[in-house]
């Protein structure tokens, strides 16, 4: 039994259908069917319902997944285990943000690649918070105030911000001075967020309102620019417009809490070596950085 037909298996189990699992292999349609129908021969049982909206799995299929999923993980851990020492194999794939990921990140990224050539990264860059289980991904880096969930993290920098607005808003306005007065100001947000700031040792929290609303925080601070209202922002998305006088910050007195930038993978195992060098890799180019 062939692991490639395995683990092209497992693909479109997860995926749902051939052209999804294609695309995260990185192979084409006509390899990955070969490969199943290679391995439905092998076993003698139809593993996948084709239809015209992907592939279902039969009730052979849902039995043989699990195992599979096994087989092609203890395969990988076991080539991590024989490689010469620092030699990475295999596929990496990686969600990452559309905001500051292919500034930030994708350098670091494209020298992981570089120091392993028998590595295959597959990066996806959107704002959007993917399903790390249910679509595929190894692991996924994340930018600011993580929520509660199962998943597990590891911090490897900070990430600052500040509340900014643009001088014809604060013009028309005026500027908030307290976290209270932001209640009568227009909030310029990714969606129904809360934000925190600090007074002192003390997090205050407020829940702004606003009718402009953008999942990219490119677009936010293009919309703070027009004057349509107050943004909390990173600062590496901000600091072009703030040099140039573009946006201002407001309410100084009360700055946000240092936010991070994060890994994180699914729970269960030990993360594997590839996801170990990513993060020494990413928390050294912060540390540089800082």
């Amino acid at each position: 039994m062939d692991i490639e037909e395995l683990q092209t298996f497992v693909e479109v189990a997860d995926s749902g259908g051939v052209s999804p699992a294609a695309r995260r292999l990185g192979i084409s349609k006509s390899i990955v069917s070969r490969r199943l129908l290679r391995l439905e021969s092998e076993l003698g049982v139809q593993l996948l319902a084709r239809t015209t909206r992907g592939a279902a799995l039969t009730e052979a299929g849902t039995a043989f997944r699990d195992y599979a999923a096994r087989v092609v993980a203890e395969i990988d851990a076991a080539r991590e285990t024989i490689s010469p020492a620092g030699d990475l194999r295999g596929r990496l794939r990686i969600a990452a943000p559309l905001t500051f990921g292919p500034t930030h990140l994708s350098p670091v990224l494209a020298e992981m690649a570089r120091r392993h050539p028998l590595l295959h990264i597959h990066t996806c860059y959107s704002d959007r918070i993917v399903d790390l289980v249910g679509e595929g991904y190894d692991c996924a880096i994340r930018i600011g105030y993580l929520q509660d969930s199962t998943l597990i993290a590891k911090r490897v920098g900070p990430i600052y911000g500040k509340l900014v607005a643009s001088p014809g808003y604060v013009e028309a306005h005026g500027a908030p001075e307290t976290p209270d007065e932001l209640l009568g100001h227009q909030a310029l947000m990714q969606g129904t967020e809360s934000w925190r700031f600090m007074d002192g040792d003390k997090a205050i929290t407020v829940h702004p309102q606003g009718r402009f609303k953008a999942d990219n925080a490119i677009a936010i601070a293009a919309a703070a620019v027009a004057g349509l209202g107050l943004a909390w922002l990173p600062d590496g998305v901000t600091e072009q417009y703030v040099a140039s006088g573009a946006l201002v910050p407001v309410m100084c007195r009360f700055p946000p809490p240092t936010a991070g930038i994060y890994v994180v993978r699914p729970p269960g195992q030990n993360p594997s070596a590839k996801i170990r060098v990513l993060t020494d890799m990413l928390i050294e180019c912060f540390d540089q950085h800082a």
